[in-house]
């Protein structure tokens, strides 16, 4: 889980580091908040998918949000990240508060997560075949897709992350390349979340691209890089976390600032 978690987040953490919208991963893992709750308030259930749909929601309005404050007004989109964020995650924590406060809806597990109870999740079967753990299958798919993605769009996602105005001449519409990634990296922190907590989701984000691009100038090159330090940092983080007994989540995250 912790490789899968680490690579779809390096995969789309390489175009937003490219972008200089690091950050934006941090306000969309942040306001997974309200829309958890909204959506128990509205279903009545913890179910996994009502919390998906829901916190997949939220990080849509909040990257709508931020392009609306960044390009209505004078607003640099630094601030705008700051303003969506803040405030999204403030009306979570009221409508918890207010709303939820005696349902056992916490804000912690949301925040920092806890891989180590995934194998206690069950298993999913397919034909009589033993998958693994429902999150687990739902973060390969994701993964799987986002790397599915980056290949077919390749040319597309590198052109308009560089020179927009370039892309435009091209024919390419970076408009509309710019919101289809931020609806991947939406996905991608809300399938995520679970494990590692909208916290060190972000770490996952920027690490793995970013210790790429030191060793390397050439983007193919560097998106290997990334899930080479994805698979390295997993298992040196799953180890020093059973070996210091604390949460594997961020023990990998200390594993990749090594690596970094």
């Amino acid at each position: 889980m912790g490789f899968l978690v680490a690579t779809a987040c390096g995969l789309v953490g390489n175009y937003l580091i490219l972008r200089r919208m690091a950050l934006v991963g941090d306000a969309i893992s942040h306001s997974i908040l309200p829309g958890i709750a909204v959506a128990f308030l509205l279903s009545g259930s913890r179910g996994s998918l009502p919390m998906f749909l829901g916190a997949l929601v939220a990080g849509a309005v909040t990257t709508v949000l931020i392009e609306v404050i960044h390009k209505k007004s004078r607003v640099k989109q630094d601030a705008a990240i700051g303003i969506a964020f803040t405030s999204l995650f403030a009306v979570g924590v009221i409508l918890i508060s207010v709303f939820a406060s005696k349902v056992d809806l916490d804000q912690e597990c949301v925040l920092y997560g806890e891989i180590a109870f995934i194998p206690l999740e069950g298993v999913v079967e397919l034909a009589g075949l033993k998958l693994g753990p429902p999150s687990v299958v739902r973060m390969a798919v994701v993964t799987l897709v986002v790397a599915l993605l980056v290949g077919l769009f390749y040319k597309e996602l590198l052109v308009s992350s560089f020179d927009p105005a370039l892309s435009f001449s091209l024919g390419i519409n970076s408009t509309f390349v710019h919101y289809a990634l931020m609806a991947m990296l939406s996905v991608v922190v809300v399938s995520a979340f679970e494990a590692v907590g909208a916290i060190l989701v972000i770490a996952m984000l920027i690490l793995p691209g970013a210790t790429a691009t030191l060793l390397s100038n050439r983007f193919p090159v560097m998106l290997g890089l990334t899930v080479l330090h994805a698979a390295i940092s997993s298992v040196l983080g799953l180890h020093l976390g059973v070996w210091l007994n604390c949460s594997i989540a961020a023990a990998i995250v200390v594993a990749a600032t090594g690596l970094f």
